[in-house]
């Protein structure tokens, strides 16, 4: 990442720069990658036919953005894609705390810098990557913090406090040229919307008494709470009027995007089968349909992701304990990972003292509705005449893969388990037999074609 080596104004003229505005920038470049087939929001699932399109036409139209959602539905991951629309280089004035553009300066630094030195200004070169600022509104958050206040370290220095260059200015002005990512719009005073009325609409900060008008060349992008983004909640209607749109999200529609995302995102140590992110996928959408939980709160894509990760932590343990070289997660680890995802779900009130009782149902309904779209249809006969000779299987999150397929010993039709679970023959491990072994187990006790008794950490099918 080395910057163009130019740098002075009349090096910059010779060049032929021409300054433009950070929204006229996103909208070209956005154009160019949808003209060549480039993804403008890599790594942003679920939201091909839905959120992209329209945040698309809004940078375009050039629209200060407000995203409405739940929490964990990608509204800040996709606020800060919109980096990757901006130029990787842009000139500013060497010095300037707002990024003054070399050709206009807007602050009083920048112009006085610009009278005095003419086309010899110094110039700076600014990567995409620190043209972006985010906030997370609370609301202790202060005038000063967002626009500025007066410095008493420059007034110290000898300056009155007449001087403009006496403002220390807060993140929008240190912003400038750039885009601004608010979270939590409504979280914000009402006293502090209100200061964010000029930098939306008149596109300048005015700090104090000072007379001081300073333009500001912005991308807002805020990200709010549907419950809270009302006049009944916590937003006054003048700063919605602002935003020139106003975009909902969403959890991913179909199980295939919430396990894409879910494999994107979660950092696994230790390998976990794509039918086990399945059923995590399926927790998670259980629990969203759930009439126990308060959906106004939302199940969050991050409950999924710290399932995931959780479950290959038990795999990881396991390994560690019963001595296997490559520990493959299973749904026999689920059980005792789902209660330490309570604090991530929110339920109805009458609900208080049912929400482990709450949470291992949905894992059940996760686990069958799994085993009934992987495997229905699979001969599973023989499975049920194992079982039907009297044999049995114990298994548990200590069983290493070994001792569980050595009680099971060979079932015919457990190579059709093994591709209908996309298991590739050719790297096939004991780990990952066990684990489409337990998935057909716990299956086959759902839906009732087997019995299961469990204690302590352990389960018994069969007999």
């Amino acid at each position: 990442m080395t910057p163009p080596s130019i740098q002075t104004l009349g090096a910059l003229r010779a060049s032929g720069y021409e300054p433009r505005t950070v929204k006229a920038e996103i909208r070209a470049n956005l154009l160019a990658a949808l003209r060549f087939g480039h993804d403008p929001f890599p790594d942003i699932v679920g939201f091909d036919d839905t959120v992209r399109p329209d945040l698309e036409r809004a940078l375009l139209a050039g629209h200060d953005v407000v995203l409405l959602g739940e929490r964990g539905q990608g509204k800040t991951r996709l606020m800060r894609t919109l980096v990757g629309l901006l130029d990787e280089w842009q000139p500013c004035v060497a010095g300037s705390e707002t990024f003054d553009d070399p050709v206009a300066p807007t602050s009083p630094y920048g112009r006085r810098l610009a009278a005095e030195k003419g086309d010899d200004l110094p110039v700076a070169w600014r990567h995409r990557n620190d043209r972006y600022g985010e906030k997370l509104a609370t609301p202790d958050t202060s005038v000063g913090d967002l626009i500025g206040d007066v410095d008493p370290v420059k007034v110290a220095e000898g300056r009155t406090l007449g001087d403009p260059e006496t403002v220390h200015y807060g993140l929008l002005p240190r912003t400038n040229r750039g885009v601004l990512g608010l979270n939590e719009l409504p979280d914000l005073a009402e006293r502090i919307q209100v200061a964010l009325f000029n930098v939306l609409e008149e596109r300048d900060v005015q700090v104090r008494g000072y007379s001081l008008r300073m333009p500001l060349d912005l991308l807002v992008v805020a990200s709010a709470n549907p419950e809270d983004y009302t006049n009944r909640g916590r937003i006054i209607t003048p700063l919605k009027d602002r935003f020139g749109a106003e975009i909902r999200t969403h959890y991913p529609l179909d199980i295939e995007a919430e396990v894409r995302l879910v494999a994107q995102e979660a950092d696994l140590v230790a390998d976990v089968p794509v039918h086990v992110l399945e059923v995590v996928a399926r927790f998670a959408r259980e629990l969203r349909e759930s009439a126990s939980v308060d959906q106004r709160s939302g199940i969050s894509a991050r409950l999924a992701v710290a399932a995931a990760e959780a479950v290959a932590g038990s795999a990881l343990r396991r390994g560690a304990l019963a001595g296997e070289e490559h520990p493959v997660a299973r749904v026999g680890d689920l059980p005792g990972v789902v209660p330490t995802l309570r604090g991530k779900v929110e339920f109805e009130m009458g609900e208080e003292g049912r929400e482990e009782e709450v949470l291992d149902h949905t894992l059940r309904l996760a686990v069958a509705g799994t085993f009934r779209d992987r495997l229905a249809g699979a001969d599973l006969s023989g499975f049920t005449e194992r079982f039907a000779e009297g044999a049995t299987v114990e298994t548990g999150v200590l069983v290493p893969a070994a001792e569980l397929l050595d009680q099971l010993g060979g079932v015919p039709g457990l190579a059709a388990v093994l591709d209908r679970l996309g298991v590739d023959e050719d790297s096939v491990s004991p780990g990952q037999v066990a684990a489409a072994v337990e998935l057909v187990l716990e299956g086959l006790w759902l839906t009732r074609r087997l019995d299961k008794d469990s204690a302590d950490g352990r389960s018994v099918y069969g007999g």
